[in-house]
């Protein structure tokens, strides 16, 4: 990592952050929506899939200390190079995992986000239940996922680049309903391009 590297990821990032407003979507704004929904915030916190890094970086600007995974080392670069350009680095342990499988303890964390995700999971369910596994008592999920508004803005993004976006079969509704027959408590809130579900997990 160098500082050529850091400015060019940077600029890169710049450029995402206007494309998307282009099209309707404040990747800023959407990411403080759900980041306001699921406070208060205390304890240890997971990041469940991170990608880039985009809700990382938000996490960390409020001084958040967590931990985050990603299957992909090269998405987890990225993660690590945005947030290095803020000097956000020490707020987060990356680590490279499978969400269906991951190496923590059970019942490690207390509070556990998964943005974006649900929709790229080819066994959604089964990744659910390892994010149960690892939550603990009185801990809880915050699981958040495009709205049709974002959906839509996402494929138009793609259909621009001329590419396909992936959907899996498994909506945010369908996980919510999976997760109140497991007596989770569920609230709700929906933003413009984000959906976001809190599922709450009652003392054992």
């Amino acid at each position: 990592m160098n500082n050529k590297e850091l400015l060019e990821n940077h600029e890169r990032y710049l450029e995402k952050l206007n494309l998307y407003k282009e099209y309707g979507y404040d990747i800023e704004r959407e990411r403080n929506f759900i980041l306001e929904q699921a406070k208060p915030i205390s304890g240890k916190i997971l990041e469940a899939g991170a990608g880039k890094g985009h809700f990382s970086q938000v996490l960390a600007q409020q001084g958040y200390s967590f931990v985050a995974f990603d299957l992909s080392p090269e998405e987890l670069h990225f993660a690590e190079l945005n947030l290095a350009y803020y000097g956000l680095e020490k707020f987060v342990q990356f680590q490279i995992e499978n969400a269906e499988h991951t190496s923590f303890a059970d019942k490690s964390f207390d509070v556990i986000f998964s943005v974006n995700t649900i929709h790229h999971l080819s066994n959604p369910y089964k990744v659910i239940d390892e994010l149960v596994r690892l939550l603990r008592p009185n801990g809880k999920l915050v699981l958040a996922d495009f709205t049709e508004e974002g959906f839509r803005i996402i494929r138009q993004l793609h259909e621009r680049d001329g590419k396909t976006h992936e959907e899996g079969q498994v909506t945010l509704a369908e996980v919510e309903v999976y997760l109140a027959k497991k007596d989770f408590s569920i609230k709700k809130a929906q933003g413009v391009c984000q959906q976001v579900v809190l599922a709450g997990k009652a003392q054992a």
